[in-house]
């Protein structure tokens, strides 16, 4: 009789195998191999960082605050990317790769999970990256609390990870979620933090915009970012609860379709 511990282990070793599998066929299938292929991947989310830190300090954003304008650009539209890309992935996500569903250790759940990975990845790339050339070219300075960005950043990853599997569900069971959450993203971008202060708000926007899980996310990493320099608002319990209630529906509704997705 197999231990279960080895039952888990080799389970977990084919789970890998999938997941992995999947990632390179999502990279093949999205870069491709010409140009500078799966470089893309984060090359995208840089470019977008860049040419909106480059449009605010052109237009002048820099001197109407102390803080330094690429730092609060970093800071603040790469936490956008990162939880508008992973549900805008997810979003029918099960359509084209319905034929996949004949491998036996191919599940649904397996696809949601890849494209969320290669998502997350692609921007964790990103901003790491971007924050070391900034330090090193002088632009901006380090952070204050390094763990607190990883926390914030984090926090923000699981929430667009509940948010992605609950949309990509949500998609498959009715279209009209495709054609939704595209304007509802856009609306959702002013209001998520990237672009101001919550403590430079009035106190009755302050808890209109604190409704969104996003903000307090965002808030967290720029404290940690910045310091002293800033009075942040937010409540990551309150953050937690909204991440966690998103995943939980997500998953019951990943549940709820298991019997009604067949391959093609």
């Amino acid at each position: 009789m197999t231990a279960p511990g080895n039952d888990l282990a080799a389970s977990w070793a084919v789970q890998r195998r999938v997941i992995g599998a999947l990632l390179m066929r999502e990279i093949l299938t999205r870069y491709g191999r010409h140009n500078i292929g799966f470089l893309w991947l984060f090359a995208e989310p840089m470019m977008f960082t860049l040419g909106i830190a480059a449009l605010w300090t052109a237009a002048g954003a820099h001197r109407l605050s102390s803080l330094p304008i690429v730092a609060f650009a970093l800071t603040g539209y790469s936490m956008v990317l990162l939880w508008r890309s992973m549900p805008s992935r997810c979003i029918s996500a099960i359509e084209p790769n319905l034929t996949l569903l004949y491998h036996r250790n191919v599940k649904i759940a397996d696809v949601f999970f890849a494209r969320l990975i290669l998502e997350a990845g692609g921007t964790t790339i990103s901003f790491v990256i971007l924050t070391l050339a900034f330090w090193l070219a002088g632009w901006i300075k380090p952070p204050e609390d390094l763990l607190q960005v990883a926390g914030g950043w984090l926090m923000m990853a699981w929430f667009g990870a509940g948010l992605g599997l609950t949309m990509g569900v949500l998609s498959w069971k009715s279209e009209v979620v495709e054609k939704v959450w595209h304007p509802a993203a856009y609306l959702l971008f002013p209001a998520s933090g990237a672009a101001f202060l919550v403590d430079a708000l009035p106190p009755v926007a302050q808890q209109v915009v604190l409704v969104l899980p996003m903000v307090h996310a965002t808030e967290y990493l720029r404290e940690g970012f910045f310091g002293s320099f800033i009075n942040a608002h937010y409540d990551m319990a309150y953050m937690a609860t909204c991440n966690a209630a998103l995943s939980i529906a997500g998953l019951l509704l990943l549940r709820s379709i298991a019997n009604e997705v067949r391959p093609e």
